[in-house]
């Protein structure tokens, strides 16, 4: 009986929530909730096949993967000197929540036995993805005794990226540049992480998640300073949104010089304020933010033999390293794009990697390329990074908050692109004071 009423009463709801649709919808948008844009169909109909599947399949595939214990001892004594061990019949499975949905899956909790560890749910996490149907199983241990396992149901990053209507992120050098597995906005904060490697093969979205964190700091009181030795074609196309950019590497030194002459005097006013940072300044004296970009770092290192160009490479490393170990506290960041950041381009290529904190990684063609920019911090990410396909161009590995995560870049039109080149530096910009890095305008006029 009262099941039924329930029944009832919820189809009820339903119907008149379906007859009001137009004015509660309204309402919610005007709110800022956009209704038509909340996952109905996963919520109705994905989520409660799958949480059933979860609840049904849970036991048996617990046993199959290791993850049940016995309540008994694993051994017993038969007469005076006989000791019979094995496993017990009767195992028992780790106690399992009630799925939560979220807007790509589910969400799940798990109170280990004692004795046990993560370990064994990490290894069961693709034995869950084909038991249970789903795209990807991740696994976590927030705390001591629990586990939490994350259900992605479909892959969010699949398809077309919407390129317009992307909400800007709250606060100074917070760049909201794409979305993550999980469905939320993809965010990079270089208040938080101040310097950030992105690595890829050919194609894969490098330059893709530059332009977006152009576009996110464009709107911002920001001076962006470039380095693009491939002639500029990649961040030239921005105009004069960046206060110098340099296209060989003679600019690149006068760029690189000036950014550390500014880190100097930085240095000087945090001394005299008895501060340790810019952020401890008053508003009144802190100076603006630096971002330097710099895409395809090989072309950095890579010399023709020559003993001009080797000193001049040798320069180059040299001066990143000094921005990258200087400039976190500073207010200048360091956003460095590359094919491969390993020892084999120079030899402070090494000491610039472990100096950049936050890692991006697109497609990989090899382990290594994986392992140079992931390996370090996660290993179990790098299989990740390598079952990226050809046809996902900007989906990528980044890591965050300890750990890793799937994300994907949202590209930028050619009318963005043409806005962006119309904006102009502001006002309290970084002059350098050299003739080296030139301004893109000042190019065009030569």
């Amino acid at each position: 009986m009262v099941a039924s009423l329930v029944v009832w009463v919820l189809s009820a709801l339903l119907v008149l929530a379906l007859l009001t649709q137009g004015r509660w919808s309204a309402a919610l948008d005007r709110r800022g909730v956009r209704v038509s844009e909340l996952p109905w169909r996963w919520w109705l109909t994905g989520y409660p096949s799958t949480a059933l599947r979860i609840r049904v399949t849970w036991r048996r595939m617990a046993d199959l993967t290791g993850l049940t214990v016995s309540t008994r001892p694993d051994h017993r004594i038969i007469g005076r000197d006989l000791v019979v061990q094995g496993r017990s019949l009767r195992q028992r499975a780790p106690r399992l929540s009630w799925p939560v949905p979220t807007r790509t899956g589910l969400r799940l909790h798990v109170i280990l036995h004692p004795g046990q560890t993560p370990g064994p749910y990490l290894a069961a996490a693709r034995a869950m993805e084909h038991a249970w149907r789903v795209h990807a199983v991740r696994v976590t241990s927030p705390r001591r005794g629990v586990v939490v396992i994350r259900v992605t149901a479909v892959d969010p990053l699949t398809g077309k990226l919407p390129v317009k209507g992307l909400a800007p992120a709250a606060g100074l050098l917070v760049a909201h540049v794409g979305r993550t597995e999980e469905g939320e906005p993809w965010v990079i904060d270089l208040r938080r992480v101040p310097h950030w490697l992105i690595t890829g093969a050919t194609r894969a979205g490098k330059s893709t998640l530059l332009a977006a964190l152009v576009r996110a700091l464009t709107p911002q009181p920001v001076t962006l300073l470039g380095v693009d030795l491939k002639g500029g074609v990649e961040l030239g196309v921005f105009g004069g949104r960046f206060s110098a950019l340099a296209t060989t590497r003679a600019q690149t030194i006068g760029l690189l010089g000036g950014v550390l002459d500014e880190i100097q005097r930085r240095t000087g006013l945090c001394r005299s304020a008895r501060c340790r940072s810019v952020w401890e300044l008053p508003d009144a004296d802190r100076p603006g933010p630096v971002v330097v970009l710099v895409d395809e770092l090989a072309e950095v290192y890579l010399t023709d033999g020559s003993r001009e160009a080797r000193d001049e490479a040798e320069r180059c490393g040299s001066l990143l390293l000094r921005v990258a170990q200087l400039g976190a506290a500073l207010g200048v960041h360091l956003i460095v794009a590359g094919q491969r950041v390993g020892s084999d381009l120079g030899p402070r290529v090494t000491a610039l990697r472990s100096q950049l904190g936050g890692r991006v990684a697109h497609r990989a063609h090899d382990e290594a390329s994986a392992q140079m920019t992931v390996g370090d911090l996660h290993p179990d990410a790098v299989a990740v990074i390598q079952s990226i396909g050809e046809d996902e161009r900007g989906v990528a590995v980044v890591t965050t908050g300890g750990g890793w995560m799937r994300a994907r870049s949202a590209p930028l039109t050619p009318e963005e692109i043409d806005g962006i080149a119309t904006v102009a530096p502001p006002p309290h910009a970084l002059r350098l004071k050299t003739d080296q890095a030139q301004s893109p305008k000042e190019g065009e006029k030569e």
